[in-house]
């Protein structure tokens, strides 16, 4: 393909003022994170988004419509059965081909790319040469402070230093296991030039450069916001038990277990597992589970004092 010649003619070109970093996002019923999501990244470096909404009723979809008058922002509404993969391949395609994009991050509206050099942005730890760049993930958690009234998720400021790897068949069943420290996949930045398909979620890219090019990026860190409430928490594996409920669906294994516990009224006892006390914070902490991390609080409150 074209596109394959493009990334070996343009590998070894400078980066220039005009270079472009897209953002393509899947989302439905987002709208506690969604505006963060966008105006912090923003200010980090990313030049346009591509938000596909998948069928969004709590506002999600008014306020993308809303952040278009401020940002360079396309949304596309998608009401089919959830088909990540698949999808973030066509936005990586159409932010290559509509949007003259560089580099492509494909991200999900509860994570946050954050340079741990505060003086850096995103771009700076990009070149035309990189196929495929990984940076590791992180979950964010939620300490005691996550209920109590007026909590926002941008307070949290600790995260998963070394996770816990738990036994798959675990993760599945047993119901003392805590998925905010069980192992998570990093995630990639890939170059549309020479771009393949995405895999999993994000996890993983294929591209024509791969095999020579593609590296790790320690400079940058994806801070994850899986679970931001209990209204939230709720809310979503209520919607994974509809798409289970339609068949043939990928899903990771810990979904399958929370649709179970929701069957049996025992999903809020789950929510409860999740909040770390100042207690067992410690402890962790002084084991390395823990680490205290402000970094992306910090960002959010610089950026809504602003």
């Amino acid at each position: 393909m074209m596109h394959h010649m493009r990334y070996f003619l343009q590998m070894n070109r400078s980066k220039s003022v005009s270079d472009r970093l897209v953002m393509t996002i899947l989302c439905r019923n987002e709208v506690d994170i969604i505006e963060h999501n966008i105006r912090l990244h923003s200010q980090l470096g990313v030049d346009a988004f591509l938000v596909m909404d998948n069928g969004s009723t709590d506002g999600t979809r008014e306020k993308l419509e809303s952040l278009k008058s401020e940002f360079d922002l396309q949304v596309i509404d998608e009401s089919g059965v959830y088909q990540q993969a698949k999808w973030m391949k066509q936005l990586a395609i159409r932010a290559r081909a509509k949007m003259g994009a560089d580099w492509v991050i494909s991200n999900d509206a509860d994570e946050f790319w954050i340079p741990q050099d505060g003086g850096k942005s995103l771009k700076d730890y990009l070149n035309h040469r990189d196929s495929v760049v990984t940076v590791k993930r992180s979950n964010m958690l939620l300490t005691e402070s996550a209920l109590e009234s007026g909590y926002h998720f941008s307070q949290a400021s600790f995260r998963v230093g070394y996770p816990i790897c738990y036994d798959k068949q675990a993760e599945l069943q047993d119901d003392s296991v805590s998925m905010f420290f069980a192992n998570i996949s990093p995630k990639v930045i890939v170059n549309p030039k020479g771009f393949i398909k995405i895999s999993g979620g994000n996890h993983r890219a294929r591209h024509i450069g791969k095999w020579f090019t593609a590296r790790q990026e320690s400079g940058i860190r994806v801070y994850h916001y899986p679970i931001r409430s209990w209204e939230q928490f709720e809310a979503n594996i209520q919607h994974r038990r509809e798409l289970l409920s339609k068949g043939n669906v990928r899903m990771g294994d810990h979904y399958r277990r929370w649709v179970r516990l929701l069957d049996e009224g025992k999903l809020y006892e789950e929510f409860e597992k999740f909040i770390v006390d100042d207690n067992q914070q410690k402890v962790l902490a002084k084991k390395g589970l823990v680490v205290k991390d402000a970094i992306p609080c910090q960002l959010f409150k610089e950026l809504f004092e602003s």
